[in-house]
Order: structure tokens, then C-alpha cells, then sequence
């Protein structure tokens, strides 16, 4: 006679995963969550640091007022070409990481070699060194300067976009040099599918642009939204961003305020990715 299990197997997955996450849970309440709402404290206070004590005037939403209605230059002035410019390179990362993940996947001479060199910069490289290639325009293309594309940019696109056009093109192979987390990512996807799916499409016939189209991407589709999502967050965290560069100790109230809006924006960011993703599986889910 067969032992009663005393949970069911959907339980032991969500406990599982409860498992698993529980470090970063910790992680967060003990190191993250008082910082976090000490910011948002701060940030309805103008703050000031004397040699007895930390002095608190309340000020209520001045410090918000004054970013979003008031001064431009705290928050519009970089935030729009800067989400025009992550507007084009989320995209150009997440198709670089999976076609270079697809291509790694194949079976050739050296591939463990390949795929090291790729993810080799996520680990060498540090914030600093990724500034500093950037600003010395290490990262720019050599045919992008040959054939002066950044100045077509400028004379057929609307001016709106044309500098981030121009940006991305100026840093273009750090942004690709940047891609070894998601093509880890999609790696590990890839495993996921059975090669007995690939075997039967074969059998029936299905050629490798089909097999890709109606096999490979739909079985990658949630790690499309996992990479895009790390992105965003990897991509608004970069050192060159304009907005981060503004939080400083310069005035700890309105840096607390500014934080929480482009905090807000970020989240605004992934709840659009979850909203797309959540309507093409919808739309993709069978009758």
C-alpha cells in the first residue's frame, strides 16, 4: 500500500521556490528595507547634518513640486533622450544576446571557448572602465566613422531622436561587449527545449527558419521577458546614466525625492514589459 504523500506535487514546487528566494528575502528586509524607507522619509524633509545629531525640517511634496512642475533640468532635461536612447537599446540587446546564444548553441569546435569570451567582460569589467571606455569613444564602430553614419542620423531623423541615435552608434560595441548575462540566460533557455520537439519537425518536413519561428522562439519567449526585464534594470543602472549622477549629498531631501521618481519610472518601465508579454501569451494561448 502506497505512503499518503502529505503535499501535493504543486505545493513542494511553490515551497521549493519559496525555498530558493528566501536569501534574497532576508537579503532585502535586513540590509535594503530601512534604507529604502529612510530615503522616502527624507525625502518629504529638508535634511541637515551637524556635528551633534541629523536635524529634520518637514517640507511635505516641495522636493516633489520642485523635480516634476518647477525645474526641468533636475529630471526632463536627461530623462527623455535617455529613454529614447533605452527605447533602442533594450531591443538591440535582447536580439544580439539571442542570436549569439542560438549560434553558441551549436556544436562546433571551441565552443566552450566562445562562449567564455563572451561572458568574460561581465566579469572584468566594472562600472569605472565601462565609463571611461565610453567616454575615450572606444566603443564606437569603425564603419559607423568610415561612413559618417551619425551624420545621416542627425540630417534624416527628427531631431528627437536623432542624438540618441547617435549615442547608441557612439557606444555601440560596449552595449554588445554588456550582453554576457542575457546570453547566459538564453543558453540555459535553449536547454529547456527537447531535442525530441526539434527531431519531430525535421521528420515533418520543417526547415531551420520554420523550426526557429515556430519551435525555438515561442519555447524562449519567457526568457525573451526575463532579459528584457534585467535589461531595463541593467540599462537604467548603467554608470553613464544621467539621472543616477544627479543623486548625490548635495541636498539629501531632494536626491531622496528624485530617487523615488526615477524608481517609479523603472517600475513604470516593467510593468510595460509584463503588460506586452502577458497580451502575446494571451494572444498566443490556444482555444
Amino acid at each position: 500500500m502506497k505512503r499518503k504523500r502529505w503535499l501535493s506535487a504543486a505545493a513542494v514546487r511553490k515551497l521549493e521556490g519559496s525555498i530558493m528566494i528566501a536569501p534574497w528575502v532576508t537579503g532585502f528586509l535586513v540590509f535594503i528595507a530601512f534604507p529604502l524607507c529612510y530615503s522616502l522619509y527624507m525625502s518629504f524633509n529638508n535634511v541637515k547634518i551637524t556635528a551633534s545629531a541629523i536635524e529634520y525640517s518637514p517640507v511635505g511634496l516641495k522636493y516633489y513640486r520642485e523635480i516634476l512642475l518647477a525645474d526641468g533640468g533636475l529630471l526632463y532635461n536627461d530623462l527623455f533622450p535617455f529613454l529614447r536612447q533605452s527605447v533602442i537599446m533594450i531591443p538591440v540587446i535582447v536580439v544580439f544576446s539571442l542570436l549569439v546564444a542560438i549560434l553558441l548553441n551549436q556544436r562546433f569546435r571551441g565552443r566552450a571557448l566562445f562562449r567564455a569570451v563572451f561572458f568574460l567582460p561581465v566579469i572584468f569589467s566594472t562600472g569605472q572602465i565601462i565609463s571611461e571606455f565610453i567616454t575615450q569613444g572606444e566603443g564606437v564602430l569603425s564603419f559607423v566613422e568610415q561612413f559618417q553614419l551619425a551624420d545621416y542620423a542627425a540630417e534624416y531623423l527628427p531631431a528627437a531622436w536623432a542624438a540618441p541615435v547617435v549615442k547608441v552608434l557612439s557606444s555601440f560595441v560596449l552595449v554588445l561587449w554588456y550582453s554576457g548575462v542575457q546570453i547566459l540566460i538564453f543558453l540555459a533557455g535553449r536547454q529547456t527545449i527537447s531535442k525530441s520537439v526539434y527531431e519531430a519537425a525535421r521528420i515533418d518536413g520543417a526547415d531551420p527558419w520554420e523550426t526557429f519561428w515556430k519551435i525555438t522562439l515561442p519555447g524562449l519567449s519567457p526568457f525573451i521577458m526575463l532579459n528584457s526585464i534585467y535589461s531595463v534594470v541593467d540599462l537604467f543602472t548603467f554608470p553613464s546614466n544621467p539621472i543616477i549622477a544627479k543623486v548625490n549629498t548635495s541636498n539629501y531631501g531632494l536626491s531622496s525625492a528624485l530617487a523615488w521618481i526615477y524608481l517609479l519610472i523603472v517600475m513604470l518601465f516593467l510593468g510595460l514589459i509584463f503588460y506586452v508579454f502577458a497580451r502575446l501569451n494571451r494572444s498566443t494561448r490556444p482555444i
